[in-house]
């Protein structure tokens, strides 16, 4: 007689109160078929594919530990969303996603009150989640605030600015580092589960803060003696040194995929009652599919694909795409000219600054995601007669208009901007839209702005942007192939104001 099987959980879950009210031993059963529902939403879809099943665990963890909505939940950037959608409530539109009239591909706060703040740019969710803390400290609520931002958006300075901001206010925040860009070490078992079961609890908490009220009483000498050795002691054990010093209480490591760690640390930080707590989970990106796992920098973003082989569904291409001709035009005035750069915020693939940098290595800058380091970056460049192409997203440059109107146009430095993605971006929507650049570079003293009619004229622009060395420039193009005309092997320089 064969053995009944098990009912799906997923069936019984529409919102987080039901997930709620399934018994802990039924969480793995859940996370495993949200994975497959996730892999197959996309599969339909396209859309953000990697990131989702690294935090499949952790979204299961933080529905069935914190009560949401009226617990904030704020997902950075959002390119993980899709399994949190799934169980708050949509998972009968999930096949809708980045359409027309469907589901957003991002957090949207008008498409449920499980989004809490919209999202799609990145290192926006601790400043976000910290001002909602504020705002339930002063109208005497109690919930709590919860913030889930990866380790790439960590590299941005508005994250530092927020935690320090978070320290030194001492709001009841928690933040979820998600970090994906490790592996999970060796000492994952029973001892290190342990360990950081105890390292949230309450009693742990309690007595750091009684050993350093007592360490106060102490001669000053002592005092500073006992100070340093708890952090060296505590960095050396948890490496929450940094965290620690802008006011945070650090948890972890733990493993992201292993709900018998999670679930424990997630509660005792829950109940903590204490100020900001930040807790480091390691996950995969990936996870749970294989093709994602072996690729997972291809499988962050993909088109419609089969489930089975993992290939994704390309269309022919009838010319070559605006970022392309960018990138081997911008090489080629890097191969007659020593002194072209090129200047990329974590984005060397969507920008075509990948081709740039395997031709010139010690030339191609990734900055992390810091765009507004990655302009000031460029106007030094610019002082020492380099010349610097910052390759940035339309929408994405906004986040540094300081950086360009004080640093760059005022002082009438030659940074030449390449501005992708301008106009309509299709399924990425109005987050990633490059709408304003226009508008908001054109009102610049100085600034001469180019926007090709086709992709020859593009490859010109960009000859013409690298002789240009009286102040700064721009071109805008478009996302997508080109219209398919024949492309010249160097561009002309064209007069300015033609």
């Amino acid at each position: 007689m064969p053995l009944p099987t098990a009912k799906p959980a997923l069936d019984s879950v529409r919102t987080p109160a039901d997930l709620r009210r399934l018994p802990e031993d039924r969480l793995r059963q859940l996370a495993d078929e949200l994975r497959q529902e996730t892999i197959e939403a996309v599969s339909v879809t396209g859309g953000h594919l990697g990131a989702g099943l690294g935090v499949v665990e952790l979204t299961v963890a933080l529905h069935y530990v914190f009560d949401t909505p009226d617990d904030r939940l704020i997902w950075d950037v959002g390119h993980q969303c899709y399994p949190h959608k799934i169980l708050t409530d949509r998972r009968d539109r999930i096949r809708t996603l980045r359409r027309g009239g469907g589901l957003s591909g991002f957090t949207n706060r008008a498409e449920s009150d499980y989004d809490p703040f919209g999202a799609g740019h990145s290192s926006t969710s601790i400043s976000a989640g910290l001002g909602m803390a504020v705002a339930r400290d002063l109208q005497g609520g109690d919930n709590h605030v919860v913030c889930v931002i990866g380790d790439g958006a960590m590299s941005a300075g508005m994250a530092y600015e927020a935690m320090n901001n978070a320290g030194a206010l001492g709001s009841r925040l928690i933040v979820i580092l998600n970090d994906n860009d490790m592996s999970i070490a060796p000492p994952t078992g029973a001892m290190s589960a342990y360990l950081a079961r105890l390292a949230s609890s309450r009693t742990y908490l309690s007595l750091r803060d009684i050993g350093r009220g007592l360490v106060r009483k102490l001669p000053k000498f002592v005092e500073r003696g006992a100070a340093k050795a708890e952090e060296y002691a505590r960095g050396l054990a948890m490496g929450g040194t940094l965290f620690e010093e802008l006011g945070f209480y650090y948890v972890g490591p733990i493993d992201g995929h292993n709900l018998d760690h999670l679930l424990p640390v997630l509660k005792n930080v829950r109940d903590a009652g204490h100020g900001p707590i930040l807790v480091h989970v390691v996950t995969q990106k990936g996870k749970g599919y294989g093709p994602a796992e072996e690729s997972d920098d291809k499988y962050h973003g993909v088109s419609a694909f089969d489930v089975v082989s993992g290939a994704q569904a390309k269309p022919k291409a009838n010319a070559p795409t605006y970022t392309r001709v960018f990138a081997e035009a911008l090489i080629r005035e890097a191969e007659a000219d020593e002194r072209v750069v090129a200047v990329t915020a974590a984005m060397p693939g969507g920008t075509g600054l990948d081709l740039f940098g395997r031709a010139f290595p010690a030339r191609t800058f990734d900055v992390g995601i810091a765009e507004q380091h990655a302009v000031t970056f460029a106007a030094g460049l610019a002082t020492e007669g380099l010349k610097p192409f910052c390759a940035i997203y339309s929408t994405f440059l906004q986040r540094a208009y300081d950086q360009v109107v004080h640093d760059v146009a005022i002082q009438r430095l030659p940074v030449r901007f390449a501005l992708d993605r301008a106009g309509l971006v299709g399924a990425d929507g109005a987050t990633h839209a490059g709408a304003y650049d226009l508008a908001y570079l054109g009102c610049l003293p100085d600034f001469v702005l180019m926007a090709p009619a086709d992709e020859a004229e593009l490859v010109h622009m960009v000859a013409t942007a690298a002789a240009y060395d009286e102040g700064p420039s721009a071109f805008r193009y478009p996302r997508g192939e080109g219209v398919g005309v024949e492309l010249p092997a160097r561009g002309e320089v064209l007069p300015i104001g033609r």
